[in-house]
């Protein structure tokens, strides 16, 4: 993944934004959307695009673009900051490769111990019994 050719491949849109600010949402656009083309990405491999289509799938849209929005602060440079290191947070987190799980065998002394503790309860419960004549 390369970071500077990344951050040259994202579109900006400025909106907006509701919530608080009084007349001020009224007059100015502080909310910032981000949009990233998966599929025409240069920046990332085929590898690290299959890996994307699978991990944000839910975040994709048909057209294969990641839209990222932010409208926490009032100020829409801080919220572009923040939305540019959301989605390399994002990226980051969805590139790790999951490692291969090795299956292992359930050691004998645990078996062992299961088998004496149920037949430990099995005594227990047959001593409760009323005992036959």
């Amino acid at each position: 993944m390369k970071t500077e050719v990344l951050l040259t491949e994202l579109q900006f849109k400025a909106v907006r934004s509701s919530g608080a600010g009084g007349q001020n949402v009224n007059k100015v656009s502080s909310k910032v959307i981000l949009s990233f083309d998966v599929k025409n990405s240069q920046a990332l491999t085929d590898e690290e695009k299959l890996l994307l289509y699978s991990k944000l799938a839910s975040k994709l849209t048909s057209e294969q673009l990641l839209i990222l929005a932010c409208d926490e602060d009032r100020s829409q440079l801080k919220n572009k900051t923040i939305v540019i290191k959301r989605f390399l947070e994002l990226l980051k987190t969805a590139l790790i490769v999951p490692k291969k799980r090795k299956p292992t065998q359930i050691p004998r002394a645990v078996i062992e111990k299961r088998i004496k503790a149920k037949r430990n309860l099995s005594e227990i419960k047959q001593n409760r019994r009323k005992p036959k004549f």
